[in-house]
């Protein structure tokens, strides 16, 4: 059954409505449809789960719409009674206390390193994945986007991706993901914005986490109707996914 958990519409930072959204779902074959808007952009987070509960009546039936949220774990958060809950990270917190989005566009994350970090992007990317390791703690059902950091990488290079030192903070990362129980997505929202020709995590990631018996989720991270189901003829037969 062809499914996604991670959607964005107009209620954060999505192009379409929930209703243009779900017409192209259907018609794109899919049988369940989670929408997942970011805690921290929602105006009126009651309205907007109002709208997509009455969304999923309208649609009962012909497409399975599910509630979901993605929650900044940079910023609180409430899980409130959402079918379920996708943990992300898109902020960091240096040391010296700056705050900033690192994945908005190249030269914020340069930027960024340059400022808070002393240029070291090393030490900025050990302090993304202690976060992400830190935050496996909080209540949330789905690890997202786990390697985001590398969303610049191959265009804008920062950091090897080879190196020991990062191989060594993806293994400690899996092992932390395989204790917390949590499902990881497979997204491929990089591939449909042209950042990356490859899924988060990385093929070296999900072996390690899939040598953990971590379970997978396939997700787009769509913010338009058209990439719905964007590379999921690429990923959807490379793992064994899991669906909620």
């Amino acid at each position: 059954m062809k499914t996604n958990f991670h959607t964005h519409s107009t209620f954060c930072d999505g192009r379409d409505t929930p209703e243009a959204l779900a017409k192209a779902a259907v018609e794109k074959g899919f049988g369940i449809l989670g929408f997942s808007s970011h805690s921290d952009m929602v105006a009126d987070l009651a309205a907007y789960r109002a709208h997509i509960r009455n969304l999923a009546v309208l649609y009962c039936g012909r497409l399975d719409v599910r509630l979901g949220l993605e929650a900044e774990l940079a910023k609180p958060y409430e899980r409130g009674d959402y079918d379920y809950v996708i943990g992300s990270h898109h902020y960091i917190t240096a040391p010296d206390g700056g705050f900033f989005a690192f994945d908005h566009t190249p030269q914020i994350l340069k930027d960024g390193v340059r400022d808070h970090f002393g240029g070291d992007s090393a030490a900025f990317v050990k302090a993304y994945y202690a976060a992400v390791r830190r935050t496996l703690q909080l209540d949330f059902d789905i690890v997202g986007h786990a390697d985001l950091v590398r969303k610049f990488n191959v265009k804008h290079p920062f950091f090897d991706e080879s190196a020991d030192w990062y191989r060594g903070e993806i293994e400690a990362t899996a092992d932390a993901i395989a204790a917390s129980g949590k499902l990881v997505e497979v997204n491929t929202g990089a591939i449909a914005r042209g950042w990356l020709d490859d899924a988060y995590p990385s093929p070296f990631f999900r072996s390690l986490l899939r040598a953990r018996g971590v379970k997978f989720i396939l997700s787009s991270d769509a913010h338009s109707a058209d990439a719905l189901d964007g590379a999921f003829d690429r990923f959807g037969s490379c793992e064994e996914f899991q669906a909620l």
